[in-house]
C-alpha cells in the first residue's frame, strides 16, 4: 500500500541535520507497517496529479495557519474534498487536522487560550494518552459528519474521525521528546511564552504514546472500504 505524504511545511534548518524533514519523521513513525511512501511538498506547490496516485494520504504539520492566504492552500482543500468524495483515505496531523476540518466545513482559529506545547495527556474515549503538542491554532467548529474522538480541557476537538474517509489528530505522534526539546531551542523562545516552554521542558520525562497512534493511523489506512 502506497501512502502519499502531503508536506505542508518545512522543519527548521537547525533540526534537519539530525531529524530530517517531515517526510522522514512520518516514514519513521509508520515504519514496519508494510507501507511505501511518496512525499509531495505541497507547501512548495508540488501536488500529486490525481487523488488516486496513492492509496492513502497523510497531511503534515506546518508553521502556517490553515486560514492564511497562501496560493497552495485552496488547491490542497480541493484535493481533500476530492479524496473524501472518491473514498481515498486521509489522515491529518496538527495543520493537517485543521485543514481537513476547514476544507470540509469546519472552522480553524488562533485560540484565545494560547499555546499547547510538549507532552500533553489526551482523553481518547476514556483512554489517556500522552502525545506531544505544538500549536496555537485549533479546530473550533467541527465540520458536518465528523466525530470528536479525543480532547483535553484546553483543546476540545483534539482528534476527529469522518467515518471511513478521514482521521485526524491535533498533537504530533511523529515528535519524540528529543525533537520537542530541539524545537523549543530552535523555534520556541520569543514565539511561545516562556512559562509554556518551561512547563513543556519539565514534562519531557513523560513518554509519548506515538506507537499507539501510529497503529491507529495504519489500521485506518488498511480499513476495508466499500468502493
Amino acid at each position: 500500500m502506497k501512502i502519499g505524504f502531503l508536506i505542508a511545511g518545512h522543519l527548521p534548518d537547525e533540526l534537519q541535520a539530525d531529524f530530517g524533514n517531515y517526510d522522514r519523521l512520518y516514514a519513521e513513525l509508520l515504519q514496519g507497517q508494510g507501507f511505501e511512501f511518496d512525499p509531495y511538498f505541497v507547501v512548495d506547490n508540488d501536488f500529486p496529479e490525481d487523488v488516486h496516485d496513492c492509496d492513502g494520504w497523510l497531511i503534515s504539520g506546518s508553521r502556517h495557519g490553515a486560514y492564511e492566504d497562501h496560493d497552495w492552500i485552496p488547491p490542497l482543500e480541493d484535493f481533500i474534498r476530492q479524496a473524501v468524495t472518491e473514498k481515498v483515505p486521509l489522515v491529518g496531523v496538527c495543520f493537517g487536522h485543521q485543514i481537513i476540518a476547514q476544507a470540509l466545513g469546519g472552522k480553524v482559529e488562533k485560540f484565545d487560550g494560547g499555546w499547547s506545547v510538549g507532552p500533553t495527556e489526551y482523553d481518547f474515549a476514556g483512554t489517556p494518552l500522552v502525545l506531544n503538542a505544538w500549536h496555537q491554532d485549533q479546530v473550533t467548529e467541527v465540520p458536518p459528519g465528523a466525530t470528536v474522538i479525543a480532547s483535553t480541557d484546553f483543546c476540545k476537538n483534539a482528534a476527529l474521525v469522518y467515518g471511513d474517509r478521514a482521521f485526524s489528530v491535533q498533537p504530533h505522534p511523529e515528535f519524540g521528546n528529543d525533537f520537542v526539546q530541539g524545537l523549543i531551542d530552535a523555534r520556541g523562545r520569543g514565539v511561545v511564552p516562556d512559562p509554556v516552554l518551561d512547563g513543556a521542558v519539565s514534562a519531557l520525562d513523560k513518554s509519548p504514546a506515538n506507537q499507539t497512534i501510529a497503529d491507529q493511523i495504519a489500521d485506518f489506512f488498511r480499513m476495508e472500504r466499500d468502493q
